[in-house]
C-alpha cells in the first residue's frame, strides 16, 4: 500500500504592527484589517510612513489631506507620524483595527488571503472608551473586509447589525451587550453605537468603484471626477 505524501505550504503569521491609537476624548473610531505585510516585518519602503495606514499606496491619509489641506509628510519620519496623530486628536478619532493576527500562505496585502483570523477584543475598547459612538469601516461586507470581519466578531455575542441606511456608505447600528463578555446578556445591553461602512481606501478597491451606480451619476455630471475624488466626497461626510 502506498503511503499519500501530503505537503503542507508553509504560512505567514500576519501580526498587527501597531497597537489600538486610543484615547479618552475619541469618539470615532477608524477600523480596519491590517497593513501590508511589510509593515510587520519591518521593510517599509520609500514613502511609507510608520503608522496605522501609512502605506504609500494606501489612501486614507491623501483623502484626509484634501479634505483638511494638512499638508502632510510623506516619509519615513518622526515628524511625519506626529503630524497624523496630532490630527487623530485633534478630530477626537482613534484607530483600532479589527484584526489582531492572521496567517498567510501567500504573502500580500489582500483581505481575501487572511487565514485563522484572531479579532481584537472590540467590545472591551468600546467599554473602556464610552465616548466612541461611531465605527468606520475601511471597507464594506467583501469577504473579509472590515464590515464582513466585524459582523463574525459580534455575531459571537449574539449582536447583530441592523441597517439604518441602504445607500453608498452603509449605515447600520448596534447596542453594546452589558457586560460584553456575556453571550448571554439577558436581553440587557448598553449604548447605540453607528457603523458606516465606507469605501476601501486602496488602489485595490478602484475597480470596483467604477463599477458602482453613484460613481457613475457622479461621473455624467462631472466627467473629470475620479476614483480618488469620488472617496473624498463620500468621507468628508463622516470625519
Amino acid at each position: 500500500m502506498k503511503t499519500k505524501l501530503v505537503l503542507r505550504a508553509k504560512t505567514f503569521l500576519h501580526t498587527h504592527p501597531y497597537p489600538p491609537f486610543l484615547f479618552p476624548e475619541a469618539t470615532k473610531l477608524i477600523v480596519g484589517t491590517l497593513p501590508p505585510p511589510r509593515f510587520t516585518t519591518g521593510e517599509l519602503k520609500e514613502g511609507d510612513v510608520n503608522f496605522c495606514y501609512g502605506s504609500r499606496d494606501g489612501q486614507l491619509w491623501p483623502i484626509l489631506d484634501r479634505i483638511f489641506g494638512l499638508k502632510l509628510s510623506y516619509k519615513e519620519t518622526e515628524l511625519a507620524i506626529q503630524e497624523r496623530k496630532q490630527f487623530l486628536l485633534d478630530r477626537q478619532i482613534g484607530i483600532c483595527d479589527i484584526v489582531k493576527s492572521a496567517e498567510r500562505v501567500r504573502v500580500d496585502a489582500s483581505d481575501l488571503g487572511l487565514q485563522s483570523i484572531e479579532f481584537r477584543d472590540m467590545f472591551k475598547y468600546l467599554q473602556q472608551y464610552p465616548k466612541i459612538n461611531t465605527l468606520l469601516f475601511t471597507g464594506g461586507n467583501s469577504k473579509n473586509g472590515p464590515e464582513y470581519l466585524f459582523r463574525k466578531y459580534i455575531k459571537e455575542f449574539g449582536v447583530q447589525l441592523r441597517q439604518v441606511s441602504s445607500r453608498i456608505p452603509r449605515i447600520h447600528q448596534f447596542a453594546l451587550p452589558q457586560p460584553y463578555s456575556n453571550p448571554a446578556m439577558d436581553g440587557k445591553s448598553g449604548r447605540l453605537i453607528r457603523t458606516v461602512s465606507l469605501t476601501a481606501p486602496s488602489g485595490a478597491a478602484n475597480r470596483a468603484v467604477g463599477s458602482m451606480e453613484a460613481y457613475k451619476r457622479m461621473k455624467l455630471n462631472n466627467p473629470e471626477i475620479n476614483t480618488l475624488d469620488f472617496r473624498v466626497i463620500q468621507y468628508r461626510e463622516f470625519f
